[in-house]
């Protein structure tokens, strides 16, 4: 795919530049995903810094102890957590994210789920929401990362995407038809891909589920003893 424009000069990584930030910012953006050859997904920022829906409320039913939440975004998640008395922190690489995390009254700090964290391999939940999977484009290599920060019966709970999809892709973030930052690894996995990773990265499949109310679909896993 060829489109117009050139990446934003100040922000080699879209996450943490203007166009995310505003997006985050105003709860609303035309933003994209888009790879060379014409594949696009929609980033969904409205319902990612709105309230928590029915499939985050079964997200959140089933968290256990303290919940580390990676990729926050909005910070909808550490709310809802947080009103039912959960300890709960969200991580995310982008100021905006953080802000409006603690904008809501939230606990939340800026950081990579490749970087040093808090309590590493004390944490009882641990969360991959939104697509989050897609982080670094190697699910193996995050889910082993994941595992070195739940405790050893940890719970990690993903959104996957819909039907038997495992792709990795390098991508750049639009806004609208212009293309911001730099191309960067992104995966998309699907809960059947997803069970075969985990099972070669640490972790056992505890349970599966959808909502068919929003069309999410999710994955609880437990660390392999």
């Amino acid at each position: 795919m060829t489109t117009a424009g050139s990446p934003e000069a100040d922000s080699p990584d879209p996450w943490t530049g203007p166009a995310y930030g505003q997006a985050v910012s105003a709860g609303a953006g035309d933003l994209s995903l888009r790879d060379r050859e014409g594949w696009s997904l929609p980033l969904d920022v409205r319902r990612w810094t709105g309230r928590a829906d029915a499939g985050d409320r079964s997200v959140v039913e089933r968290c256990v102890g303290r919940v580390l939440d990676i990729g926050c975004g909005g910070g909808r998640l550490v709310e809802a957590l947080a009103s039912c008395g959960r300890e709960v922190l969200g991580i995310d690489v982008s100021p905006s994210a953080v802000a409006s995390t603690l904008l809501r009254g939230g606990a939340a700090r800026s950081g990579s789920v490749f970087g040093p964290l808090p309590k590493e391999g004390s944490w009882d939940t641990a969360l991959l929401i939104d697509g989050n999977i897609g982080i670094g484009g190697a699910p193996r290599m995050l889910l082993r990362r994941i595992r070195d920060l739940v405790h050893g019966r940890g719970l990690l709970i993903v959104e996957c995407a819909e039907g038997d999809v495992d792709e990795c892709r390098r991508v750049r973030m639009h806004a609208g038809q212009r293309p911001v930052g730099a191309f960067f690894s992104w995966a998309t996995v699907g809960s059947p891909a997803l069970v075969r990773h985990a099972l070669t990265s640490g972790w056992s499949v505890a349970e599966q589920w959808t909502v068919p109310s929003t069309e999410r679909h999710f994955v609880a896993l437990r660390v392999r003893a």
